[in-house]
C-alpha cells in the first residue's frame, strides 16, 4: 500500500495549494483528493508537482 505525503509536503513548502493547482494546470478539488489519499497521482503530475515543491518524487510517497 502507498500512503501519498503531498499533503505534508505543501505544508512544509509554505504555497497555497491554489497557487499549486494553478501551476500544475488542475483544479483544486483535484489536489485536495492527493492530500487526502483520495486518489493517485500519476508519474507526470508527481514530477511536475515534485519540481513546484523543490522536493523529490521519492517525498512525496511512503509504502505502508
Amino acid at each position: 500500500m502507498i500512503k501519498l505525503l503531498i499533503d505534508e509536503r505543501i505544508k512544509q513548502s509554505g504555497l497555497k495549494k491554489k497557487f499549486i493547482a494553478d501551476e500544475m494546470g488542475i483544479n483544486k478539488d483535484t489536489l485536495t483528493n492527493w492530500c487526502k489519499n483520495r486518489s493517485m497521482i500519476n508519474l507526470n503530475q508527481a514530477v511536475k508537482l515534485a519540481d513546484i515543491l523543490n522536493c523529490k518524487v521519492e517525498n512525496l510517497y511512503e509504502r505502508e
